[in-house]
């Protein structure tokens, strides 16, 4: 499956990435797709209609009333795409999206849209990490839309960091990918579980024991399993993160042994078992009922071992397919292939905390995927994309 005869409407911010858009239309024409574009009344400081139009075969719109006083409708824009892609996407226009600001005709066009949303934002690292830009993203992937995570890279403010749009072809891929799982439900029929988050071990009843873990790759695992047709169980600790996928069933616990309770639940009704949750390994042996007061200089704390909810996973396993995650600073092959075999693991997902931009609270990752015969290394990606690589990893393996 290609995107030949896929109607894709491409949504330009006034940013300077906006000169690569050029590269994004060729790219989507070559492969005999249909764009049109549209434009906020900004970006055109940094590309001309004419040249957008040239490559797309199509006119280029950024008023709602075009020079002879014709309407240019948003609706019938909005209901001609298979899919929007909001490229570069700012942070202006990003809020405008998530706050229901319609004061142009591309908002007014997104607005109207029921076909699936891509954003691909592009800013200084700054605004790109500011608080709210954050919140908006996480806003536009609970409405449903697709992130394509801006890249790392000198930005043009001449600083270094993350911010840089995506290139046109990761852009492109993940449209691609898009309309091919989406023709292709290579996992309808299975029933796949997985486990996310941090967990959190009260210490009193204002106090706990955690981790910096965000449960974003759980959740982009869950996210990408449900698109390929499985029926997916998340369990997941503490976290922001939401899904409204139709195919995932959310469950919220708090400490390793509700996620344990919880897991063991389903556990006999599953054939994928993918544990990405960061469970603590000990909890205080006692629980304060009360708020422990500052006395003294000191604090003891008794620590117990949590159940360990993999070990009993891979213990109890019958036909399921089981993945464990193994995160290391040091000896990490050596580390994760101990806990492969330790746990009766079919294949585990290794990332060290030595690789940058790998680990807790990242939008990317990086890793290594080893089994008891092969070992396959990737480059840093976004964790939607990473979600894809160790989920075809799953299937390839099952098929053998």
């Amino acid at each position: 499956m290609n995107i030949s005869g896929k109607k894709i409407l491409i949504a330009v911010s006034g940013g300077i990435a906006a000169y690569k858009i050029h590269y994004l239309i060729r790219d989507f024409i070559k492969k005999q797709a249909e764009v049109q574009v549209i434009m906020s009344p900004d970006a055109e400081n940094f590309v001309t209609k004419l040249s957008l139009s040239t490559l797309s075969k199509n006119p280029v719109y950024t008023e709602f009333y075009g020079d002879n006083g014709t309407w240019n409708s948003h609706v019938e824009l909005a209901l001609w795409a298979d899919v929007i892609i909001m490229a570069p996407c700012t942070a202006n226009t990003l809020a405008k999206m998530v706050h229901g600001i319609c004061d142009n005709l591309m908002i007014a066009t997104y607005m109207s849209a029921k076909c699936p949303v891509f954003i691909a934002p592009a800013m200084d690292l700054d605004m790109y990490q500011h608080p709210s830009t954050l919140q908006n993203l996480e806003l536009a992937q609970d409405y449903g839309h697709i992130v394509i995570p801006a890249e790392n890279g000198e930005l043009a403010s001449g600083l270094v960091g993350q911010g840089r749009m995506a290139e046109p072809e990761t852009i492109s891929q993940t449209v691609e990918d898009f309309f091919n799982l989406n023709e292709k439900k290579s996992l309808k029929g299975k029933k796949v579980l997985i486990t996310a988050g941090p967990t959190y071990e009260a210490i009193d009843p204002v106090r706990f024991i955690g981790n910096h873990s965000s449960g974003k790759m759980g959740f982009s695992l869950a996210e990408e399993a449900a698109k390929r047709g499985a029926n997916v169980i998340l369990i997941s600790g503490p976290s922001v993160l939401n899904s409204k996928h139709e195919n995932i069933q959310l469950y919220r616990v708090t400490s390793a042994k509700q996620m344990f309770e919880k897991v063991f639940e389903f556990y006999d009704q599953i054939d994928i078992g993918i544990a990405s949750a960061a469970v603590a390994d000990y909890a205080p042996k006692e629980v304060a009922t009360e708020k422990i007061k500052k006395n003294d200089d000191s604090l003891t704390i008794e620590f117990i071992k949590n159940p360990d909810i993999l070990k009993t996973m891979g213990e109890k396993k019958a036909n399921q397919f089981l993945v464990g995650f193994a995160l290391e600073t040091q000896n990490e092959e050596e580390n994760a292939i101990a806990k492969l075999k330790k746990k009766n693991l079919d294949m585990i997902v290794l990332n060290s905390l030595r690789d940058e931009g790998a680990g807790f609270k990242q939008d990317t990752n990086k890793i290594k995927i080893l089994t008891q015969t092969d070992k396959i290394e990737f480059d840093l990606k976004s964790k939607a994309n990473v979600a894809k690589d160790i989920l075809n990893c799953i299937e390839e393996q099952i098929l053998k």
